[in-house]
């Protein structure tokens, strides 16, 4: 659990995790980058508002985007539903503590 919503791994192995994010209505997540990975975002249901550098987009359920290693991002559910996806990780590193926080409306570091 976290203040923004939940996530659950899915798998991992060498290389790789699989997360299922989900994401309540109205809340965000930090403004954040990643040293040693990328990540791919797969809507499942819902609405996701993301930046990815200096793009913003909006993005619905079978819609997905790629986030490069080293580049800032956020992810926020601008809807009235919860927002479900699924996030593929891939990296050398793939520990939770590889997070550059930039912005964080729960104040955390």
């Amino acid at each position: 659990m976290r203040p923004w919503g939940s996530f659950t791994t899915l798998e991992e192995g060498p290389g790789y995790k699989i997360k299922r994010i989900e994401v309540n209505p109205g809340h965000r997540l930090s403004l954040q980058m990643h040293h040693h990975r990328s990540e791919h975002w797969i809507v499942v249901s819902g609405t996701a508002r993301v930046v990815c550098g200096d793009r913003e987009m909006i993005l619905a359920s079978n819609q997905s985007t790629y986030v490069p290693q080293c580049t800032s991002h956020r992810l926020e559910n601008p809807g009235v539903i919860k927002l479900v996806l699924i996030e593929v990780q891939n990296g050398e590193y793939l520990g939770e503590d590889d997070i550059i926080r930039f912005q964080d409306d729960y104040a955390r570091k």
